[in-house]
């Protein structure tokens, strides 16, 4: 099974719900996407599938790239640790002069790629770990990517370096290693599930670098 196959036999193509204009292969249930995956990782060394749910960080930027178009219009966007691509997917449907989607686990750029596909829009995956790389962006994107400590000490100081080139967002639900002294742009309530949350809703703050925040 190739692994665009395993996306479309585990995963349903359903409108996110925060951004329902938006189309994403997502699962219906944490639990069998999670023991498929890990049959899956036996055999193919695939990670986790976090790429499988539209997360409430992405979808808050997906949302404000929408109602603001001209936000991202004209300009280079990178969606960073992208999972599904929602945020990637919005920016190039509000008409961004390109779209890179960069995530280390290659099934999920592989969903990326069926997700803007769904929706007919153009997005560049890029795989790997790009911390460290220069800039060559006008925009990054960041949703959701304060969950771990060690993830979020060594992605930080690389997101504030980038703004001080770039434009950087970063939309966090109340992550416990979101750093203090951020920007706030905005706020949304993202309707969320049990199985990957402690509540039915996240209230989602969107905020904007400054290159001095560490």
């Amino acid at each position: 099974m190739s692994p665009a196959e395993f996306i479309r036999a585990n995963t349903l193509l359903t409108p996110a719900s925060l951004v329902p204009e938006l189309l994403l292969y997502q699962a219906t249930a944490l639990t069998p996407i999670w023991q498929a995956s890990e049959d899956w990782l036996a055999a193919h060394n695939v990670a986790p599938p976090f790429w499988a749910f539209a997360w409430p960080g992405g979808q808050a930027v997906a949302r404000h790239i929408l109602d603001n178009p001209a936000l991202t219009e004209g300009r280079r966007v990178l969606d960073f640790a992208a999972g599904g691509g929602v945020a990637a997917i919005a920016a190039a449907r509000a008409g961004a002069a390109s779209v890179e989607a960069n995530d280390i686990d290659p099934l999920a750029l592989t969903a990326v790629s069926l997700n803007a596909s769904a929706n007919k829009v153009d997005v560049r995956t890029v795989a790997g770990d790009i911390v460290g790389s220069p800039c060559r962006w006008d925009m990054i994107l960041a949703g959701d990517v304060c969950y771990e400590g060690p993830m979020s000490r060594r992605i930080m100081p690389w997101l504030c370096a980038m703004a001080g080139s770039a434009e950087v967002w970063l939309s966090d639900p109340g992550r416990a290693y979101l750093p203090d002294g951020l920007h706030r742009m905005a706020e949304y309530v993202v309707p969320t599930t049990l199985e990957l949350e402690d509540r039915t809703i996240r209230h989602t703050a969107l905020y904007r670098l400054c290159p001095q925040i560490t």
